[in-house]
């Protein structure tokens, strides 16, 4: 497989300035006040991504994300380090960024694809597709300083994918704009991937690189701290967003604790809405431990339905093999199958100890007319 993006030994490098001088007279006066501190913002990063990979680049705010994207993009030079990119490139970087304000809607679609090497001819062959997918056609010929968050977004994707890139950048836009349209952008990034393409999604939103990556890189203050399959770079960068892990607590644990399986107490999986399941979690500790189990339910689509509080089920772990029954009362799903993640936490929640995405497939069958993801169970009465 082709490498597209290769990132080698890249560092970037800031320069903060404390007390700076706000005017000429302040800097003849005193030439020598103020100070600067140099801030690293990545050190020495080094990755490639190949063709028609889709890779999630996730961290804390502040890790160095967006840094890492625009020198990608050509918008930021590296201190030092290289980058090479093979391949048509379109970014949404952060919100409205290469927008003129002053231009229209209109103006700015041309702007920007002048900016990626597009003629006027080439930008009429698509204007149509991006003013429908932006779904702001009442609006584009107003100024942009006028837009909307969401507008802005809207727009900005529009272009981005409508140019045809080989390699697709995104900078955490998909937090922004109603739900409908987020899904509308998730299903063309889906397209893309079955076209081959690849693309590059930043964000700290760990459910959405779930859903849409294959592979995660995960950095925290500037340095790369794991890159390999989704969920063992989500197991790395939970445990920082936890709170952080102790190293020696860490080292003592590694591999001591290990998920085995889980199994349903009647046999299966299946589930009426509204009923209850039970299922067992077979947990293998080389020690005694405690610490508590953490339960995940995700759609097929990638979307989180429930999360449990790491600090609402207490278990008491000895040497050897430990069994672990699981009640869900009450499951108020609709129709659909939706995929059980497991995991162990210390007692504090900070550290994840054992992991194991998809262990069980609940389907759950609903004989109503209700559509989404959850039955209301409302009682309807007239007064």
């Amino acid at each position: 497989m082709v490498d597209v993006v290769n990132v080698r030994g890249v560092s970037k490098e800031f320069q903060i300035h404390h007390e700076r001088h706000q005017s000429l007279k302040e800097r003849l006066l005193h030439p020598r006040s103020g100070t600067t501190e140099l801030f690293h913002a990545l050190r020495n990063i080094d990755f490639s991504v190949a063709q028609g990979e889709t890779v999630g680049v996730v961290g804390q705010n502040g890790s160095g994300k967006s840094t890492l994207l625009k020198c990608i993009c050509g918008v930021l030079k590296p201190t030092s380090g290289e980058i090479r990119v093979r391949g048509s490139l379109a970014a949404l970087l952060e919100l409205g960024a290469g927008f003129q304000t002053e231009l229209s809607g209109r103006d700015n679609v041309y702007l920007y694809g002048a900016m990626l090497g597009f003629s006027r001819r080439m930008v009429d062959a698509i204007f149509d597709a991006v003013v429908d997918f932006s779904e702001i056609e009442q609006f584009i010929d107003t100024q942009v300083k006028f837009y909307s968050s969401g507008m802005y977004v809207r727009l900005a994707f529009a272009v981005a994918v409508n140019v045809d890139p080989d390699i697709l950048v995104v900078d955490e836009v998909l937090a922004v704009g109603d739900e409908r349209f987020q899904a509308k952008c998730v299903e063309r990034i889906r397209r893309f991937q079955q076209e081959g393409r690849t693309i590059l999604l930043v964000t700290h939103n760990a459910d959405q690189v779930r859903a849409l990556c294959e592979r995660a890189i995960v950095l925290n203050g500037g340095v790369l701290i794991a890159d390999g399959p989704t969920h063992e770079s989500l197991r790395t960068f939970r445990e920082h967003l936890m709170g952080g892990a102790v190293e020696h607590e860490r080292d003592r644990l590694h591999d001591s604790v290990r998920i085995e399986a889980v199994s349903s107490a009647s046999g299966s999986f299946e589930v009426r809405s509204g009923g209850g399941v039970t299922f067992e979690v077979i947990v293998n500790s080389a020690l005694a431990f405690s610490g508590h189990l953490v339960l995940e339910l995700f759609t097929r689509a990638g979307l989180l339905v429930s999360r449990s509080d790491a600090q609402g089920s207490p278990i008491d772990l000895r040497p050897g093999r430990n069994v672990i029954v699981v009640d869900l009362n009450r499951v108020p799903l609709l129709d659909g199958v939706y995929d059980l993640n497991v995991g162990v936490v210390d007692h504090h929640g900070h550290t994840v100890v054992a992991w194991s995405d998809a262990v069980a497939a609940i389907q759950v069958s609903y004989g109503g007319r209700e559509s989404g993801i959850v039955a209301l169970g409302a009682t309807i009465r007239q007064s």
